[in-house]
């Protein structure tokens, strides 16, 4: 019987190197994207007008003691 010898050698090519260039550049794009929509104030949630003007009367109470007992 005859010997059957297989040899099996990887293709030549670098896409693992240039695969993780490009995953690097799109992180970089993201991360300076959110720093650029940061200072720029895209996340910032304010409910009201800087120029709203919110007042509160808080009644004093009147009579009794306040609801000590004596």
């Amino acid at each position: 019987m005859a010997d059957t010898i297989v040899t099996n050698s990887p293709g030549q090519s670098d896409s693992g190197a240039a695969g993780m260039v490009i995953a690097l550049i799109i992180l970089v794009a993201v991360v300076v994207g959110g720093v650029v929509l940061f200072r720029n104030g895209a996340f910032n949630n304010q409910a009201a007008e800087p120029d709203t003007n919110i007042n509160v009367t808080i009644p004093t109470p009147t009579g009794g003691n306040g609801g000590a007992t004596q």
